[in-house]
């Protein structure tokens, strides 16, 4: 009786510490000073359940699941769900939930052989009427680490057979590396609202917020090859899990957020100093070139978009004419969605002054807005160098970059950046690429010799200016204007 009432008393102190493990899933924000701290101590226990967390793989077969698309095999070996490139099989392929879901968490780990791209779709659904089926939607990219193009690197957002890429590596640089080819690695998503969050082994990697799926199915994928790859290549996954109710989400950390909601500011956009330039409703805050009120026509206002409405070239100062900041800026992110018109020829400047002589037609830096298929003066300067995403006239935004983008078509939004940091460094972005880089100095001064501004005594030097949309004659709109200032 000693002896059994012992075993018991063993058993019971046995299992109530695994409890205690299995249940001490989350470390209180307040006990842990750094953000990533606390999300590296929630990876720690992956394995877990309970909590709310409930397993989307049963570690024994694909109950649950379904295979979509591409006919690559997927199978269960040893608790893990494998799938294996084959030669004869190009169209990606997807082993997709049964279920939809909303709002959720969810982890997982992911082996990857060297090269093998693949990824999980988020929120993502398939129908006859769109592609013939194709899936679509949100994707959590995996991609090792093994080509040049540093966008192509796990734990971004890629939406699969739409936009591309929401959000690269090269918003995020310092999330390049964090997925390790043949080794395991833990995977976090954080889907809760517009906003999607992700990490991979504890390290933030990106951070949306879009409004364009707010449900759908879970989906592995194992992307298609070609004769020139090799067969037989293995993508594996494991400890597959899902948190829907209970949702607290992770604290903010400081990495970039592309955000897609109209003229919104994110929690984590105010944490890192952004704020609207633009508040979306009213004139506040803007002005006409060399006046003190907001032109009282030439623009309009509409459902959150600020129009330029266009007028015949060569009228345009008495049309409305440009608007310009208030406030004057010195080094500075700022951030803005533009929609072009067919052959529309416009732009935004930068350091820009009214104490000229000038009018304002030839003052300030210009990041050039070009329908550059449809303007006729995208092909004049020198090299492009009047063409989309352009510094006006002096240098050109870069070919090999603007042959990755994909441009919206005429009457969608694209996404822009203009960086001038406080040592001088200028750059361009255009929907997540960094297309032009430049330093404004001695170098930056022998090529505007070169250009239409040549005549203009230290052009482009400006310690500070006014941020100006111009009206060029041309129909232009903009939306989520954000300015963030550097110290």
């Amino acid at each position: 009786m000693k002896c059994t009432q012992q075993i018991a008393l063993t058993f019971l102190c046995l299992f109530s510490l695994t409890a205690v493990a299995r249940h001490k899933l989350y470390v209180s924000p307040k006990d842990s000073a750094n953000p990533q701290n606390f999300i590296k101590d929630k990876f720690r226990a992956t394995t877990r359940l309970g909590d709310g967390w409930v397993p989307l793989f049963n570690g024994k077969d694909l109950q649950g699941w379904r295979q979509l698309n591409g006919k690559a095999p997927f199978e269960v070996k040893d608790g893990e769900i494998v799938g294996t490139t084959i030669a004869t099989e190009n169209q990606n392929s997807f082993l997709c939930t049964e279920k939809s879901y909303g709002d959720f968490f969810l982890e997982f780990e992911i082996y990857s052989e060297n090269n093998l791209n693949s990824g999980v779709q988020l929120r993502s659904e398939s129908s006859k009427d769109y592609l013939n089926g194709r899936v679509y939607g949100y994707q959590f990219e995996i991609a090792p680490p093994a080509g040049k193009d540093p966008g192509s690197s796990s734990g971004g957002i890629y939406e699969e057979n739409g936009r591309g890429w929401l959000y690269s590596s090269r918003y995020n640089p310092e999330g390049r590396n964090t997925f390790k080819a043949e080794q395991w690695n833990k995977c976090r998503v954080e889907c809760v609202g517009n906003t999607i969050r992700t990490w991979i082994n504890g390290v933030p990697i990106a951070h949306v917020l879009d409004a364009t799926s707010a449900s759908g199915f879970i989906a592995l994928q194992l992307h298609g090859v070609n004769s020139a790859v090799l067969p037989d290549k293995k993508v594996r996954f494991k400890n597959i899990m899902i948190k829907t109710e209970g949702l607290k989400p992770s604290p903010l950390d400081d990495i970039f957020v592309f955000n897609n909601i109209p003229n919104d500011l994110s929690p984590q956009e105010m944490k890192n100093g952004y704020k609207l330039l633009w508040d979306g409703k009213t004139t506040e805050g803007w002005r006409g070139v060399h006046e003190t009120k907001f032109p009282a026509k030439g623009w309009d206002i509409k459902t959150g978009t600020l129009s330029g409405e266009g007028s015949a070239r060569g009228t345009e100062s008495t049309s409305g004419g440009g608007i310009v900041t208030e406030k004057e800026y010195t080094a500075f992110e700022l951030k803005f969605d533009f929609r072009l018109n067919e052959a529309t020829n416009t732009g935004v400047k930068y350091f820009f002054s009214e104490l000229d002589n000038t009018g304002g037609k030839t003052n300030g830096l210009a990041y050039d807005l070009l329908d550059d298929s449809r303007y006729p003066d995208s092909v004049l300067g020198k090299n492009k160098n009047r063409s989309l995403a352009s510094l006006d006239d002096i240098i050109p935004a870069d070919k090999r970059q603007i042959q990755k983008i994909e441009i919206r078509k005429i009457g969608d939004w694209n996404h822009a950046i203009i960086r001038a940091y406080p040592d001088g460094r200028i750059e361009h972005w255009l929907n997540g690429y960094k297309v032009l880089e430049y330093v404004r100095g001695t170098k930056f001064l022998s090529l505007v010799k070169e250009s239409r501004y040549k005549d203009l005594p230290n052009f482009g030097l400006a310690k500070k200016g006014r941020i100006l949309l111009q009206d060029h004659g041309d129909k232009i709109s903009f939306r989520s204007i954000k300015i963030k200032e550097f110290n």
